[in-house]
């Protein structure tokens, strides 16, 4: 097998075929029956065991969103009741509905996108009040006309949205009001303007103003599960390694790959975030802080990617039964500290030097590994685990080319603790002299040597 293959699966990954074959030689026939009995009862043990993981996580998350479910309930209660009595005060009859159930759209859409859904709002009740006045101004009033009315409104609105979404149905909505209530009721086409423009306001003005949600305690709680899935599982996958545990490391990887929903959670968090740090002003001066808190998000996203590669090449190295040093299993571990102890430290707004001493000492760890005797895929598990160590410092503030250079170093340490460079023995040189000095010390010599030997001048050869 060449040095350093990706292998997409480990299921991709059998074993050599002489391996398999004198595996099945050496089990009776009674032995393998019971094996296959004892293999299903241990796939179904583990996914009873994922089934219940799944759902503790997900009792986990409702209790963490209780409070964000509270801040939206409330917004959208606080929006309805200003926006019906300005209404009702100022618009008139009928705009007690309209304008309330726009100021609840407004509120209610996902977290992040709600000045976005405000102009949707009203542009979607501008298109379906251009539409429908115009298709019943040329087609009349009537069961069929409505149908044509709408249908053209939304397919007006798809084609300027380009997808499906508050523009579309406020375009589809408003044209079945012109084509069904203007006739009975003039002069409709204006109010419904003012309705959606005075809730979308109303909206916004609660979300930025009255109530603002604390986008750092949200973005918190968004992360908390992905920080403890890397923590946990990080921790297993090295406990795994350190007993030749395949099954272990196969679970870390099943667990690890179940994190989608959560980084869906983190981006709408993130997304939220934005919203209020930029339309609150009571809460811009969390901008600065917010920025940090994105980029490190990024680079942990990156860092779950990282983890996963990691559990993938372990199970691979344990199945291919290829050496395993103890360093390996300590820098995961140290690893998973390190990400513990980033959490702690960007929570309190401190310097995060005790992540850096761990991932330093994971890095060097890895590189007293790749020096002890590892195979092919425990050199791609080494090369993850600088990665990781990389991504990791990223995540805490750290320049890609500071981050690499402190991983690059702890990790040459550690190799030359077992494999220390070679000393070269340097020859003292002699001064330089100049070919002209060189010369007449020469020719000096010479003189004297012929002069010792009794030659005469004249006959001393010539050069």
């Amino acid at each position: 097998m060449p040095r350093g293959r990706v292998v997409p699966d480990l299921h991709d990954c059998p074993l050599p075929a002489g391996v398999t074959a004198a595996m099945a030689d050496d089990r009776p026939p009674a032995d393998r029956d019971r094996s296959r009995l004892d293999e299903a009862a241990e796939r179904s043990g583990q996914a009873v065991e994922r089934v219940r993981h799944r759902g503790g996580q997900a009792g986990r998350i409702r209790a963490r969103q209780w409070e964000i479910t509270l801040v939206i309930s409330v917004q959208a209660g606080l929006a309805a009741a200003i926006a019906a009595l300005l209404a009702k005060n100022l618009l008139g009859p009928g705009s007690h509905v309209f304008a309330p159930a726009a100021a609840v759209g407004t509120i209610a859409t996902a977290i992040g996108q709600r000045a976005r859904r405000t102009f949707e709002l009203l542009g979607g009740v501008s298109l379906g009040i251009v539409i429908g006045d115009t298709l019943r101004y040329l087609l009349g009033s009537g069961p069929w006309q409505t149908g044509v009315v709408v249908a053209l409104a939304i397919a007006a609105a798809l084609l300027v949205a380009g997808k499906g979404g508050a523009l579309v149905g406020q375009a589809g909505g408003t044209a079945v009001l012109i084509a069904t209530l203007a006739p009975m009721d003039r002069g409709l086409e204006l109010p419904r303007i003012f309705d959606a423009l005075v809730g979308g306001a109303v909206g916004l003005v609660v979300v930025a103003l009255l109530l603002p949600i604390n986008p750092m305690r949200v973005l918190d709680r968004a992360a908390a599960p992905i920080f403890e899935v890397l923590c946990d599982q990080l921790a297993e996958l090295a406990q795994a390694l350190r007993e030749r545990d395949g099954d272990g490391t196969l679970r870390v990887l099943g667990r690890l790959r179940d994190t989608e929903s959560d980084l869906g959670r983190l981006h709408d968090a993130l997304s939220g975030a934005e919203e209020v740090v930029t339309i609150a002003p009571a809460r811009w001066h969390r901008r600065q802080q917010f920025h940090r808190y994105a980029r490190s998000a990024d680079h942990l996203e990156r860092l779950l990617l990282d983890s996963r590669a990691l559990a993938r090449w372990s199970s691979t190295a344990l199945q291919y039964g290829e050496p395993i040093p103890s360093e390996l299993p300590d820098a995961i571990g140290r690893l998973g500290r390190a990400v513990a102890e980033m959490r702690t430290e960007c929570r309190v707004g401190e310097d995060p030097q005790a992540t850096r001493r761990l991932i330093e000492e994971c890095a060097e760890l890895a590189g007293r590994a790749a020096v002890s005797g590892v195979g092919s895929f425990g050199e791609s598990l080494v090369t993850g685990l600088r990665t990781a160590a990389s991504d990791l410092l990223r995540a805490c503030g750290y320049e890609p080319d500071d981050a690499n250079r402190i991983v690059r170093r702890a990790a040459g340490a550690g190799e030359a603790e077992l494999h220390p460079p070679a000393r070269r023995t340097l020859r003292r040189l002699r001064p330089a002299r100049s070919i002209r000095a060189r010369r007449r010390a020469h020719l000096a010599s010479r003189a004297r040597d012929e002069s010792r030997a009794g030659l005469p001048p004249r006959e001393r050869p010539a050069r």
